[in-house]
């Protein structure tokens, strides 16, 4: 079951919830509603690596603990708040500059989406329970049209 409040306005936020599921394409497809289409598809693959972690990682795929987004626009920016119901695990709490300082070794069978969440958005933060992960995307500035003559 999906659950969905208000789409953001303004300053305002929506929110999806949903049970812990790895059949992401229609929070997917609600959550990039509004998006440029020139973004959607590097967005979608950072906002699916997101909700897989939080779905499988923090709630063990348990259909009865929920993942919670929050989700607006503000001053350019589009912004999600993944949370989960898990226990959380222990957020790096060093500055890496390099997306690449948090690939895996290679012989890892997993662990590269925290890299690819680092190149596709602008800011990745997590809560220091590490149940809740927020993910910024800036966004150019319209031009706005003079009304001068």
């Amino acid at each position: 079951m999906i659950t969905i409040s208000l789409r953001p306005v303004g300053r305002y936020w929506g929110t999806i919830s949903f049970a812990s599921t790895l059949y992401l394409c229609p929070i997917l497809d609600l959550l990039l509603t509004d998006i440029p289409v020139k973004l959607q598809s590097e967005l979608r693959l950072g906002l699916q690596e997101a909700l897989v972690n939080a779905a499988k990682h923090g709630n063990n795929l348990d259909p009865g603990k929920l993942v919670v987004v929050r989700f607006s626009l503000i001053d350019n920016q589009y912004w999600w708040i993944i949370s989960d119901q898990g226990s959380g695990f222990t957020p790096s709490l060093e500055d890496h500059s390099d997306p690449n300082d948090y690939l895996p070794p290679d012989e890892a069978e997993s662990g590269r989406g925290m890299s690819l969440l680092h190149q596709i958005f602008d800011q990745v933060k997590w809560n220091c329970k590490g149940t809740e992960l927020t993910l910024c995307k800036q966004v150019e500035s319209r031009r706005l049209l003079s009304l001068r003559r």
